[in-house]
């Protein structure tokens, strides 16, 4: 699986953002998750959806503002965020799951397949 996110930019607070991470392969076999790293900080758990979609796992921290979703006729995963905070400033990651048909898991062990990355920055 091959993974590609986009979307990422400048934003101020309190506004919305929604990334997109376009996938080659199997996708529809993949659970899929998002993930970031804030500038000096460890990468951290976002959110993940499972196969079908109709299962999701939000961090705390986003819970609420961020949805993910799904679209496996385009092989599309999304991150919808609203209500942007300065601590949501990150590179944002989207990865797939080590193996098809893989447990849903908010680990990033669990995960085998990583995208380039966006920068998402909310500033005023």
């Amino acid at each position: 699986v091959q993974l590609q996110a986009s979307g990422g930019g400048l934003v101020q607070p309190g506004g919305s953002l929604r990334l997109s991470c376009a996938a080659s392969g199997a996708f529809s076999r993949y659970v899929m998750g998002w993930f970031r790293q804030a500038p000096g900080k460890e990468r951290e758990f976002v959110a993940c959806i499972s196969v079908s979609g109709s299962t999701k796992y939000y961090a705390d921290s986003v819970k609420g503002r961020f949805t993910i979703a799904r679209d496996n006729a385009k092989n599309t995963l999304y991150l919808q965020m609203n209500s942007l905070k300065p601590e949501d400033t990150a590179v944002y990651y989207c990865a797939a799951g080590k193996k098809p048909w893989a447990p849903l898991s908010s680990s990033q062990l669990e995960y085998g397949y990583w995208g380039q990355g966006t920068l998402v920055t909310v500033s005023s």
